[in-house]
């Protein structure tokens, strides 16, 4: 068995695959307190399901996935280790002057960002190699055991060290580290041309700091998710999900924590993909995540994953970039646990405030006063109070109906209806505009591609998303509830390595090139050796970094191989990536290569997603009183996943429902169901 988890701001999905290749998806309360606890929470209604103790179950399990945002969080709320930074001499203002750039240029009421490690706590060391490699000044241990002594009177928790040019000769680097352990024992400690070796030394800097903070936090919580995964009864292999769209031991994550920032959302995209061809033949996706907290949104063009070489935590220029390669992935604070408010000024907003798993929702009944999305939709009709996640919670109508009434419709002058109907096209607005952001800002017309729905929340409102873009056609996916957790049962084993080899093709060094592809594949062959027997098939795919001399920036080359035996054929690799990128080549120019690269993938599962088994009804009705805006309140038909045949046509309006997931079937589109067990939902237009 495997199973594949992910833990979310509101629940923690879990999707479990058996050795037949069927599936069941789960879902439990998130424990902000103990996030572990409500992994093993969700495995405890595995175990139920299946008719069988935890330890039972767990003893038949191979591959445990993990997907986690307890990095990111850790970022975000500040609560990382404190950290100390060591630079050159002369070079303490990396994080302080970051790189150029703002979002609104002539807004001067927004702050200059803090960097990410104090400058209080930013020590200089005497030191200095020059491009070439060669040492300018040698290092002064004498000086660095004085910061060290210093460090350790300030209860530093983790140390960062980025010296300039230590990608081209990291002997400074090494050597700090080395008198490090042995000064600081137990202190985790990150070099910079270890976990990203490239020039730009704000991107380097700020990824070895980030990487730095999270050690403590995530080889604690790596440690311990294995420690109680063993003591529950699994003895297989824990995988965690990373920002690459792939999966990497648990103990390798815990030694570049960097890798889990994007942890969960970074799966929806790949779950998304394997979707769209497989029940629309179709190369371009939008694919939506509706998590409790989280609205995430990325796009899928010509069957290619996006992926983002400049990618921030918060806003761009406002947060901290974290100089990682990442899946790109566009997140708003909209999902169904966002809450309504009416401002002084009387107009609705939604979001991004969530009430998160505690206190939940008002329908919950835990002690939430405002009213969200998800009691906008029990409101509407759209929810069975009395079979959410099966009947694993039942939720309070008339405490939602009160909230809604007293925060919402009396301020505005509405119905409870139309209020609750106002909350769901508000926090669509909101939905729109995120996906608009990443298409039409793009050149993408939204329009040409097909809309993957995820989350439990996406039901409530992808339609009305769908229209709004003018999108033909939905899928909602029978594991879309769990998308991310659904796309980690078919990620891969993935990494990368990088050397910096600086060449032109005009003056090509050789033997230079030669050296560093052969680094780079005993460093990706050592990897793949220590994958263990469940590899099935791996792949290296090498590129290399450059840009035309009288350019700043560079752009990424795949290579048809590790060996480079025609200089021309590289330079035309490289004006033709160049054309593509931005529509220009030089055909008379040299090219600059300043990096090279290999990313490793080893494919540990074979197939496709499988069945779901327990998808189950919905309610006992077949109708249920719902109110749209285009029809009133009135019954509509209750459909469901489990039931639904090829054959049957579900015509808005309408409900499709199953005890993870509501998919609402607005007036104007029509539901059928395919054969991996997908809905797909055609919008029929104004006319039909």
């Amino acid at each position: 068995m495997r199973f594949a988890t992910d833990t979310g701001g509101t629940f923690t999905d879990l999707v479990v695959e058996d050795d037949d290749g069927f599936v069941r998806m789960f879902k439990a309360s998130t424990t902000p307190d103990d996030p572990i606890r409500g992994v093993l929470d969700v495995l405890q209604v595995a175990a139920d399901d299946y008719g069988m103790s935890r330890a039972e179950m767990l003893a038949k399990g191979d591959l445990f996935i993990h997907g986690t945002t307890r990095a990111i969080n850790a970022i975000v709320t500040g609560t990382a280790a404190k950290t100390a930074l060591l630079c050159t001499w002369g070079n303490p203002e990396v994080l302080v002057l970051r790189e150029g750039g703002r979002i609104e240029p002539f807004n001067f009421t927004v702050p200059y960002p803090k960097p990410y490690i104090p400058r209080a706590l930013t020590f200089e060391v005497p030191e200095r190699i020059l491009h070439d490699g060669s040492v300018d000044q040698p290092l002064d241990e004498a000086a660095l055991l004085a910061i060290i002594a210093e460090m350790k009177a300030r209860g530093v928790e983790a140390v960062a060290v980025s010296l300039l040019w230590s990608v081209v000769n990291p002997v400074h680097e090494l050597r700090i580290g080395a008198l490090l352990a042995e000064h600081l024992p137990g202190v985790p400690v990150t070099l910079s041309h270890e976990v990203n070796p490239i020039l730009r030394e704000y991107r380097r800097t700020s990824a070895t700091a980030i990487d730095a903070s999270l050690k403590p936090l995530m080889t604690t919580y790596m440690q311990t998710l294995e420690a109680r995964l063993r003591e529950a009864g699994f003895a297989g292999r824990v995988l965690v999900l990373t920002s690459q769209g792939g999966v990497l031991d648990a103990a390798d994550v815990a030694r570049q924590p960097i890798h889990s920032i994007n942890s969960g959302p970074s799966m929806a995209p790949v779950a998304g993909r394997y979707f769209a061809e497989a029940d629309c033949a179709a190369k371009d996706a939008i694919v939506a995540d509706t998590g409790g907290t989280t609205y995430d949104v990325s796009l899928i063009r010509g069957g290619t994953i996006p992926w983002a070489r400049e990618t921030w935590i918060g806003q761009p220029f406002r947060g901290h970039m974290t100089g990682f390669p990442s899946i790109d992935v566009k997140s708003v604070g909209a999902g169904g646990g966002s809450i309504a408010s009416v401002d002084e000024g009387g107009l609705l907003s939604v979001g991004p405030r969530s009430a998160g798993s505690v206190p939940g929702p008002v329908c919950y009944g835990k002690g939430g006063v405002e009213p969200t999305v998800t009691d906008a939709a029990l409101v509407l009709g759209y929810l069975d109070p009395d079979n959410f996640l099966g009947g694993a919670i039942a939720l309070d109508l008339g405490a939602a109906e009160r909230a809604i009434e007293e925060r919402i419709a009396r301020p505005l002058g509405l119905s409870v209806f139309e209020a609750a109907s106002a909350i769901l096209d508000v926090v669509t607005e909101n939905m729109v505009q995120a996906i608009d952001d990443i298409t039409v800002a793009q050149g993408f017309d939204p329009a040409n591609a097909v809309l993957i729905g995820g989350g439990g929340a996406a039901g409530f409102n992808s339609v009305l998303i769908a229209r709004r873009l003018g999108c033909k056609t939905l899928v909602m996916p029978q594991v879309g509830a769990a998308l991310s957790a659904g796309g980690g049962l078919i990620s891969e084993l993935t990494n990368n390595f990088r050397v910096i080899a600086a060449t032109r093709t005009n003056a090509f060094d050789a033997d230079l090139v030669a050296r560093t592809l052969k680094d780079l594949r005993e460093k990706a062959e050592a990897f793949l050796a220590a994958t263990g027997d469940q590899a099935i098939e791996s792949r290296m795919t090498f590129s290399f970094e450059g840009h035309y001399p009288s350019q700043v920036w560079d752009i990424e080359v795949p290579l048809p191989s590790d060996r480079i035996d025609d200089v021309k054929a590289l330079e035309t690799a490289f004006h033709d990536t160049h054309e593509a990128l931005f529509a220009v080549r030089d055909e008379g120019a040299p090219v600059e290569i300043v990096s090279w690269r290999v990313d490793v993938a080893v494919k540990i599962r074979s197939g496709s997603i499988g069945q779901m088994q327990n998808i189950g009804r919905g309610g006992k009705s077949t109708r249920r009183n719902c109110y749209f805006r285009e029809t009133g309140l009135g019954e509509v038909r209750l459909a469901s996943f489990s039931d639904m045949t090829e054959d049957d046509r579900v015509r808005g309006p309408a409900i499709v429902e199953s005890p993870f997931t509501t998919v609402v079937v607005f007036p104007g589109s029509e539901a059928r169901k395919v054969a991996s067990g997908s809905v797909v939902i055609e919008l029929l237009g104004e006319n039909a």
